[in-house]
Protein backbone atom coordinates (compact mmCIF):
# COMPACT_ATOMS: atom_id res chain seq x y z
CA UNK A 1 0.00 0.00 0.00
CA UNK A 2 2.80 2.43 0.83
CA UNK A 3 4.49 1.41 -2.49
CA UNK A 4 1.32 2.17 -4.10
CA UNK A 5 1.08 5.48 -2.29
CA UNK A 6 4.86 6.35 -3.15
CA UNK A 7 4.20 5.91 -6.81
CA UNK A 8 1.23 7.71 -6.87
CA UNK A 9 2.79 10.66 -5.05
CA UNK A 10 5.51 10.65 -7.46
CA UNK A 11 3.60 10.86 -10.51
CA UNK A 12 1.50 13.47 -8.81
CA UNK A 13 4.54 15.29 -8.68
CA UNK A 14 6.19 14.18 -12.02
CA UNK A 15 2.40 15.88 -13.52
CA UNK A 16 2.68 18.96 -11.02
CA UNK A 17 6.09 19.59 -12.21
CA UNK A 18 5.80 19.20 -15.74
CA UNK A 19 2.36 21.16 -16.08
CA UNK A 20 2.97 23.18 -18.31
CA UNK A 21 4.85 21.26 -21.23
CA UNK A 22 2.11 18.49 -21.24
CA UNK A 23 -0.06 20.84 -21.33
CA UNK A 24 1.81 22.46 -24.67
CA UNK A 25 2.26 18.99 -25.66
CA UNK A 26 -1.69 18.43 -25.74
CA UNK A 27 -2.29 21.37 -27.64
CA UNK A 28 0.67 20.82 -30.15
CA UNK A 29 -1.03 17.43 -30.45
CA UNK A 30 -4.53 18.94 -31.16
CA UNK A 31 -3.66 22.05 -33.33
CA UNK A 32 -1.46 20.04 -35.44
CA UNK A 33 -4.32 18.35 -37.69
CA UNK A 34 -6.32 21.16 -37.61
CA UNK A 35 -3.84 23.21 -39.04
CA UNK A 36 -3.10 21.06 -42.55
CA UNK A 37 -0.07 21.58 -42.34
CA UNK A 38 2.21 18.56 -44.01
CA UNK A 39 4.78 16.78 -41.59
CA UNK A 40 8.04 18.60 -44.11
CA UNK A 41 6.87 21.83 -43.57
CA UNK A 42 6.61 21.13 -39.92
CA UNK A 43 9.68 19.72 -39.55
CA UNK A 44 11.41 22.83 -41.93
CA UNK A 45 10.12 24.97 -39.40
CA UNK A 46 10.85 23.77 -36.58
CA UNK A 47 14.48 23.31 -37.56
CA UNK A 48 14.70 26.76 -38.53
CA UNK A 49 13.32 28.03 -35.72
CA UNK A 50 15.60 25.94 -33.59
CA UNK A 51 18.99 27.25 -34.76
CA UNK A 52 17.34 30.90 -34.61
CA UNK A 53 16.32 31.00 -31.11
CA UNK A 54 18.08 28.34 -29.06
CA UNK A 55 21.23 30.25 -28.54
CA UNK A 56 19.26 33.52 -27.10
CA UNK A 57 17.33 31.15 -24.65
CA UNK A 58 20.23 29.32 -23.79
CA UNK A 59 22.19 32.77 -22.75
CA UNK A 60 19.04 32.94 -19.49
CA UNK A 61 20.67 29.35 -18.34
CA UNK A 62 23.44 30.95 -16.19
CA UNK A 63 21.35 33.76 -14.08
CA UNK A 64 19.10 30.98 -12.76
CA UNK A 65 21.97 28.85 -12.00
CA UNK A 66 23.14 31.69 -9.57
CA UNK A 67 19.62 31.91 -8.33
CA UNK A 68 19.08 35.59 -10.09
CA UNK A 69 15.48 34.35 -11.38
CA UNK A 70 14.93 34.73 -15.63
CA UNK A 71 17.04 37.26 -16.75
CA UNK A 72 14.37 40.00 -18.42
CA UNK A 73 17.56 41.98 -18.94
CA UNK A 74 18.69 40.20 -21.65
CA UNK A 75 17.25 42.62 -24.15
CA UNK A 76 20.40 44.86 -23.20
CA UNK A 77 22.18 42.27 -24.75
CA UNK A 78 19.84 42.31 -28.00
CA UNK A 79 20.19 45.84 -28.63
CA UNK A 80 24.16 45.43 -28.52
CA UNK A 81 24.31 43.17 -30.92
CA UNK A 82 21.96 45.46 -33.38
CA UNK A 83 24.14 48.33 -32.55
CA UNK A 84 26.78 45.92 -34.21
CA UNK A 85 24.91 44.97 -37.39
CA UNK A 86 23.93 48.62 -38.02
CA UNK A 87 27.87 49.51 -38.37
CA UNK A 88 28.90 46.47 -40.13
CA UNK A 89 26.16 47.07 -42.67
CA UNK A 90 27.58 51.13 -42.79
CA UNK A 91 31.08 49.73 -43.32
CA UNK A 92 29.66 47.06 -46.08
CA UNK A 93 31.47 44.70 -44.38
CA UNK A 94 29.74 40.65 -45.19
CA UNK A 95 30.42 37.45 -44.61
CA UNK A 96 31.08 35.68 -41.73
CA UNK A 97 33.91 38.52 -41.02
CA UNK A 98 31.20 40.62 -40.62
CA UNK A 99 29.38 38.48 -38.48
CA UNK A 100 32.00 38.18 -36.23
CA UNK A 101 32.96 41.32 -36.45
CA UNK A 102 29.53 42.61 -35.46
CA UNK A 103 29.64 40.00 -32.19
CA UNK A 104 33.07 41.61 -31.28
CA UNK A 105 31.38 45.08 -31.62
CA UNK A 106 28.76 44.25 -29.15
CA UNK A 107 31.09 42.68 -26.71
CA UNK A 108 32.05 45.71 -25.02
CA UNK A 109 28.92 47.20 -25.35
CA UNK A 110 27.12 43.95 -23.78
CA UNK A 111 30.17 44.09 -20.67
CA UNK A 112 29.07 47.40 -19.84
CA UNK A 113 24.86 46.84 -19.92
CA UNK A 114 25.98 43.83 -18.22
CA UNK A 115 27.88 45.31 -15.19
CA UNK A 116 25.31 48.49 -14.93
CA UNK A 117 22.41 45.52 -14.52
CA UNK A 118 24.16 43.03 -12.38
CA UNK A 119 24.85 46.07 -10.31
CA UNK A 120 21.24 47.34 -10.13
CA UNK A 121 19.94 44.08 -9.17
CA UNK A 122 22.68 43.23 -6.49
CA UNK A 123 20.31 46.07 -4.83
CA UNK A 124 17.26 44.81 -5.52
CA UNK A 125 18.19 41.13 -4.22
CA UNK A 126 14.63 39.47 -3.71
CA UNK A 127 13.03 41.12 -7.39
CA UNK A 128 15.54 40.63 -9.99
CA UNK A 129 12.88 40.15 -12.45
CA UNK A 130 10.84 42.93 -12.28
CA UNK A 131 13.83 45.09 -12.36
CA UNK A 132 15.20 43.70 -15.07
CA UNK A 133 11.83 43.41 -16.57
CA UNK A 134 11.75 47.76 -16.18
CA UNK A 135 15.51 48.24 -16.87
CA UNK A 136 15.23 47.36 -20.01
CA UNK A 137 12.91 49.53 -20.60
CA UNK A 138 15.23 52.19 -19.34
CA UNK A 139 18.07 50.92 -21.76
CA UNK A 140 15.46 50.85 -24.44
CA UNK A 141 15.24 54.46 -24.27
CA UNK A 142 19.01 55.05 -24.30
CA UNK A 143 18.77 53.03 -27.06
CA UNK A 144 16.34 54.72 -29.22
CA UNK A 145 17.78 58.32 -28.31
CA UNK A 146 21.32 56.76 -29.69
CA UNK A 147 19.88 55.14 -33.23
CA UNK A 148 17.14 58.15 -33.63
CA UNK A 149 19.46 61.15 -33.13
CA UNK A 150 23.09 59.89 -32.45
CA UNK A 151 23.73 58.09 -35.17
CA UNK A 152 24.37 60.14 -38.39
CA UNK A 153 24.93 62.87 -36.38
CA UNK A 154 27.19 62.57 -33.73
CA UNK A 155 27.97 59.12 -34.21
CA UNK A 156 29.39 59.00 -38.44
CA UNK A 157 26.71 56.75 -40.53
CA UNK A 158 28.19 57.02 -43.91
CA UNK A 159 25.76 55.19 -46.39
CA UNK A 160 22.58 56.61 -47.62
CA UNK A 161 20.68 53.63 -47.72
CA UNK A 162 20.92 53.61 -43.68
CA UNK A 163 20.88 57.32 -42.80
CA UNK A 164 16.91 59.44 -42.70
CA UNK A 165 16.37 61.70 -45.57
CA UNK A 166 16.82 64.34 -42.48
CA UNK A 167 20.30 63.44 -42.49
CA UNK A 168 20.95 61.43 -39.26
CA UNK A 169 18.92 58.92 -37.13
CA UNK A 170 18.58 55.09 -38.86
CA UNK A 171 15.80 54.04 -41.01
CA UNK A 172 12.85 51.45 -39.67
CA UNK A 173 14.52 48.50 -41.58
CA UNK A 174 17.63 47.59 -42.33
CA UNK A 175 18.42 45.44 -44.98
CA UNK A 176 20.52 42.40 -43.91
CA UNK A 177 21.55 41.29 -46.98
CA UNK A 178 25.34 41.30 -47.04
CA UNK A 179 25.51 38.47 -43.83
CA UNK A 180 21.63 36.73 -44.51
CA UNK A 181 21.67 33.02 -43.52
CA UNK A 182 26.00 33.38 -43.39
CA UNK A 183 26.07 30.70 -40.59
CA UNK A 184 23.05 28.88 -41.45
CA UNK A 185 24.36 28.27 -44.79
CA UNK A 186 28.43 27.82 -43.39
CA UNK A 187 27.95 24.00 -43.60
CA UNK A 188 25.31 23.16 -45.59
CA UNK A 189 23.20 20.14 -45.86
CA UNK A 190 19.78 18.85 -47.25
CA UNK A 191 17.84 15.59 -46.95
CA UNK A 192 14.79 15.30 -49.51
CA UNK A 193 13.10 19.07 -49.03
CA UNK A 194 14.31 19.31 -45.51
CA UNK A 195 17.58 22.12 -45.31
CA UNK A 196 19.78 21.94 -41.91
CA UNK A 197 21.85 24.83 -40.40
CA UNK A 198 24.92 22.73 -39.40
CA UNK A 199 27.03 25.84 -38.98
CA UNK A 200 24.16 27.25 -36.66
CA UNK A 201 23.78 24.14 -34.55
CA UNK A 202 27.31 23.87 -34.16
CA UNK A 203 27.53 27.37 -32.77
CA UNK A 204 24.67 26.26 -30.47
CA UNK A 205 26.53 22.69 -29.85
CA UNK A 206 29.80 24.82 -28.92
CA UNK A 207 27.45 27.03 -26.50
CA UNK A 208 25.66 23.99 -24.52
CA UNK A 209 29.45 22.22 -24.48
CA UNK A 210 30.52 25.87 -22.63
CA UNK A 211 27.50 25.96 -20.12
CA UNK A 212 28.26 22.05 -19.42
CA UNK A 213 31.87 23.03 -18.89
CA UNK A 214 31.33 26.61 -16.95
CA UNK A 215 28.89 24.80 -14.72
CA UNK A 216 31.53 22.51 -13.14
CA UNK A 217 34.47 25.24 -12.86
CA UNK A 218 34.85 26.97 -9.42
CA UNK A 219 32.73 30.19 -10.28
CA UNK A 220 29.54 27.76 -11.62
CA UNK A 221 29.86 25.94 -8.39
CA UNK A 222 30.34 29.46 -6.61
CA UNK A 223 26.87 30.59 -8.69
CA UNK A 224 24.85 27.42 -7.62
CA UNK A 225 26.24 28.05 -3.85
CA UNK A 226 24.71 31.30 -3.95
CA UNK A 227 21.75 30.14 -5.44
CA UNK A 228 21.16 27.68 -2.85
CA UNK A 229 21.55 30.14 0.31
CA UNK A 230 23.37 33.57 -0.17
CA UNK A 231 23.89 34.60 3.42
CA UNK A 232 25.95 30.98 3.83
CA UNK A 233 27.54 31.60 -0.03
CA UNK A 234 28.59 34.91 2.11
CA UNK A 235 30.27 33.30 5.34
CA UNK A 236 31.83 30.35 3.10
CA UNK A 237 33.94 33.48 1.69
CA UNK A 238 32.33 33.79 -2.03
CA UNK A 239 32.06 37.33 -3.18
CA UNK A 240 27.80 37.20 -3.80
CA UNK A 241 27.32 40.70 -5.71
CA UNK A 242 30.41 39.82 -7.76
CA UNK A 243 29.75 36.65 -9.27
CA UNK A 244 25.96 37.47 -8.92
CA UNK A 245 27.04 40.63 -11.81
CA UNK A 246 29.74 38.01 -13.47
CA UNK A 247 26.43 35.66 -14.54
CA UNK A 248 24.34 38.72 -15.75
CA UNK A 249 27.52 40.07 -18.00
CA UNK A 250 28.18 36.61 -19.49
CA UNK A 251 24.18 36.08 -20.16
CA UNK A 252 24.32 39.30 -21.13
CA UNK A 253 26.92 39.18 -23.92
CA UNK A 254 25.73 35.41 -25.17
CA UNK A 255 22.16 37.42 -25.28
CA UNK A 256 23.73 40.07 -27.86
CA UNK A 257 25.24 37.11 -30.07
CA UNK A 258 22.05 34.73 -30.06
CA UNK A 259 20.36 38.61 -31.35
CA UNK A 260 22.87 38.39 -34.25
CA UNK A 261 22.13 34.57 -34.88
CA UNK A 262 18.60 35.20 -35.57
CA UNK A 263 18.58 38.44 -37.56
CA UNK A 264 21.39 36.84 -39.82
CA UNK A 265 18.43 34.21 -40.30
CA UNK A 266 15.81 36.89 -40.86
CA UNK A 267 18.13 38.98 -43.16
CA UNK A 268 16.45 42.05 -41.84
CA UNK A 269 16.61 44.08 -38.60
CA UNK A 270 13.76 46.27 -37.81
CA UNK A 271 15.50 48.85 -35.98
CA UNK A 272 13.08 49.69 -33.20
CA UNK A 273 11.43 46.79 -32.73
CA UNK A 274 13.66 43.89 -33.54
CA UNK A 275 14.69 43.46 -29.84
CA UNK A 276 11.28 44.33 -28.01
CA UNK A 277 9.48 40.46 -27.76
CA UNK A 278 13.18 38.98 -27.34
CA UNK A 279 13.17 38.55 -23.62
CA UNK A 280 9.42 37.92 -23.59
CA UNK A 281 9.35 34.86 -25.98
CA UNK A 282 12.78 33.59 -24.75
CA UNK A 283 11.54 33.15 -21.00
CA UNK A 284 8.55 31.76 -22.36
CA UNK A 285 9.92 29.50 -24.07
CA UNK A 286 12.18 27.75 -21.28
CA UNK A 287 9.15 27.93 -18.85
CA UNK A 288 7.43 25.97 -21.25
CA UNK A 289 10.23 23.66 -21.65
CA UNK A 290 9.53 23.11 -18.09
CA UNK A 291 12.05 25.12 -16.33
CA UNK A 292 11.11 27.03 -13.40
CA UNK A 293 12.24 30.83 -11.72
CA UNK A 294 14.48 28.70 -9.86
CA UNK A 295 15.75 25.75 -12.15
CA UNK A 296 16.49 25.11 -15.93
CA UNK A 297 18.49 22.76 -17.99
CA UNK A 298 19.64 22.91 -21.54
CA UNK A 299 16.63 20.42 -22.41
CA UNK A 300 14.53 22.73 -21.27
CA UNK A 301 15.40 25.32 -23.52
CA UNK A 302 15.14 22.76 -26.59
CA UNK A 303 11.94 21.18 -25.65
CA UNK A 304 10.70 24.89 -24.99
CA UNK A 305 11.55 26.12 -28.72
CA UNK A 306 10.09 23.10 -30.37
CA UNK A 307 6.70 23.09 -28.10
CA UNK A 308 6.72 27.38 -28.04
CA UNK A 309 7.40 28.07 -32.20
CA UNK A 310 4.99 25.18 -32.74
CA UNK A 311 2.16 26.91 -31.60
CA UNK A 312 3.40 29.77 -33.40
CA UNK A 313 3.27 27.97 -36.57
CA UNK A 314 0.35 25.97 -36.07
CA UNK A 315 -2.27 28.46 -34.03
CA UNK A 316 -3.33 31.24 -36.61
CA UNK A 317 -3.93 28.60 -39.26
CA UNK A 318 -5.45 26.22 -37.08
CA UNK A 319 -7.96 29.58 -35.34
CA UNK A 320 -8.94 30.33 -39.48
CA UNK A 321 -9.71 26.55 -40.57
CA UNK A 322 -11.62 26.21 -37.25
CA UNK A 323 -13.85 29.51 -37.05
CA UNK A 324 -12.04 31.36 -40.22
CA UNK A 325 -10.10 33.83 -38.08
CA UNK A 326 -6.51 33.82 -38.50
CA UNK A 327 -6.08 36.43 -35.65
CA UNK A 328 -7.94 34.10 -32.97
CA UNK A 329 -4.44 32.30 -33.37
CA UNK A 330 -2.28 34.89 -33.11
CA UNK A 331 -4.51 36.44 -30.16
CA UNK A 332 -4.15 33.11 -28.16
CA UNK A 333 -0.01 32.86 -28.57
CA UNK A 334 0.32 36.36 -27.11
CA UNK A 335 -1.37 35.27 -24.26
CA UNK A 336 0.12 32.44 -24.02
CA UNK A 337 3.28 34.04 -24.26
CA UNK A 338 2.52 36.58 -21.36
CA UNK A 339 0.24 34.53 -19.72
CA UNK A 340 3.12 31.83 -18.94
CA UNK A 341 4.99 33.78 -17.69
CA UNK A 342 2.80 34.98 -15.28
CA UNK A 343 2.05 31.34 -13.73
CA UNK A 344 5.40 30.89 -13.71
CA UNK A 345 5.75 33.70 -11.15
CA UNK A 346 2.63 32.39 -9.32
CA UNK A 347 3.74 29.08 -9.18
CA UNK A 348 7.54 30.14 -8.05
CA UNK A 349 5.92 32.73 -5.18
CA UNK A 350 3.16 29.69 -4.21
CA UNK A 351 6.71 27.23 -4.14
CA UNK A 352 8.74 29.59 -2.13
CA UNK A 353 5.72 30.32 0.48
CA UNK A 354 5.35 26.65 0.90
CA UNK A 355 9.13 25.65 1.71
CA UNK A 356 8.83 28.52 4.17
CA UNK A 357 5.74 26.58 5.82
CA UNK A 358 7.60 23.75 5.76
CA UNK A 359 10.73 25.00 7.68
CA UNK A 360 8.93 26.64 10.41
CA UNK A 361 7.40 23.39 11.14
CA UNK A 362 10.13 21.28 10.96
CA UNK A 363 11.25 23.67 13.50
CA UNK A 364 8.89 23.01 15.33
CA UNK A 365 8.85 19.54 15.66
CA UNK A 366 12.96 20.00 16.55
CA UNK A 367 11.55 22.36 19.85
CA UNK A 368 8.55 19.73 20.17
CA UNK A 369 11.49 17.22 20.62
CA UNK A 370 13.91 19.14 22.86
CA UNK A 371 11.16 20.38 25.45
CA UNK A 372 10.28 16.29 26.58
CA UNK A 373 14.22 15.56 26.61
CA UNK A 374 14.59 18.78 28.67
CA UNK A 375 11.85 17.64 31.12
CA UNK A 376 13.71 14.25 31.61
Amino acid sequence: MSQNLTFTEKLKNFFISNAVPILFVVITLLAVPVSGFSATYLIQEMITRIGRNSFLVLSLLLPILAGMGLNFGMVLGAMAGQIGLIFITDWSIVGIPGLVLAMLISTPISILLGILCGSVLNRAKGREMATSYILGFFINGVYQLVVLYFMGGIIPVKSPSLVLSRGYGIRNTIALDGVRQVFDNMIPLKIGEISIPLGTFFIIALLCLFILWFRKTKLGQDMRAIAQDMKVAQSAGIPVDRTRIISIVISTVLAGYGQIIFLQNMGTLSTYNSHDQTGVFSIAAILIGGATVSRATIPNVFIGVILFHMMFVVSPMAGKNLIGQAMLGEYFRQFISYGIIAIALVLHAWRRQKDKEMERRSLRGVKAEKQPQAEK
